[in-house]
């Protein structure tokens, strides 16, 4: 099995709900923690620790930062959460500990354990910081960050999780892990679904909650783009993604453009990111994790 700790903003977009979703039905995860990131981080843990109760796994719970290292926060609310009524989830969480958190159980599993990040990278950026020898003690980095091709029709420049805290996101990318893996905007988008379709597949019980929460999404979405999960299904199906080696270096001088990544492919590079993708394969994949 792989360990597993996941660091996500979930409440804003729905994809990181359906990712979550997928990490408790998959059999070939042990989730070992949850970690959660910008604005009203205790609503988005009850959002998580909803969908931990559906699936009938304890798994450790943490509020993590709530604002960037350096610039304003943008992502102030998590406007999902307000579907959590009628569904069980714990209300108070540890305080001030997830990074601590992070620390700890990485330290206590060198080698084993991949970090999923699905969110902005306020957490990490903080973790890496403050203990440097932490990137080195991974297994892998598993990152839904970025662009790193503008040949994608409706990706920008610019990617949410990046730009959210552009600091944190160079701290992310400047320190060595053995497999430092990213799925940028420009692959993740090519990975939807329409609202109608995403109604009539998700009747599984740990989806349902999902669909409640999709419901305040498609008031102004009519799709979900499984931006996140298809980071997570790379960590278990080769197939899925194909991957280049480089080197991304995040924009930190222009205001306009503060998060970019810059990427240079190299044989000898330290990064891995994703050049395509296989949809039908992806789909496949993800529900036959809920058959």
């Amino acid at each position: 099995m792989e360990k597993i700790l996941l660091d996500t903003d979930i409440g804003s977009d729905i994809d990181d709900a359906v990712c979550l979703a997928y990490l408790l039905a998959n059999p070939d995860v042990d989730l070992l923690g949850i970690t959660t990131v910008t604005g009203e981080s205790r609503r988005r843990a009850q959002m998580a620790s909803a969908l931990c109760h559906v699936a009938g796994k304890k798994i450790p719970i943490y509020p993590g930062v709530e604002t960037p290292l350096l610039i304003s926060q943008r992502q102030v609310i998590a406007q999902q959460a307000d579907a959590l009524s009628g569904w069980t989830y714990e209300r108070e969480f540890p305080e001030g500990q997830a990074i601590p958190f992070l620390r700890d159980i990485i330290r206590s599993n060198p080698g084993e354990i991949t970090l999923l990040t699905i969110g902005p990278l306020t957490n990490i950026g903080l973790l890496f910081a403050m203990d440097p020898e932490i990137p080195g003690m991974l297994k892998k980095l598993v990152m839904m960050c970025g662009v790193f091709s503008n040949k994608t029709a409706g990706a920008g420049p610019l990617e949410w999780n990046a730009m959210i805290d552009p600091h944190a996101t160079a701290i992310a990318y400047r320190h060595p892990v053995k497999v430092h893996r990213s799925v940028g905007l420009d692959i993740s988008i090519q990975v939807s679904m329409p609202a109608e379709e995403v109604k009539e597949r998700f009747q599984h019980e740990l989806l349902r909650p999902v669909l409640r929460f999709a419901e305040i999404w498609f008031k102004t979405v009519n799709r979900i783009i499984f931006h996140d999960p298809l980071a997570a299904a790379t960590i278990f199906d080769s197939q899925i993604c194909q991957f280049e080696r480089g080197t991304v270096e995040v924009e930190l001088t222009s205001p306009k453009l503060l998060g970019m990544t810059h990427w240079c492919a190299s044989k000898s590079g330290t990064h891995e990111v994703a050049c395509s993708v296989a949809p039908e394969k992806f789909f496949d994949h993800y529900f036959r994790m809920f058959v």
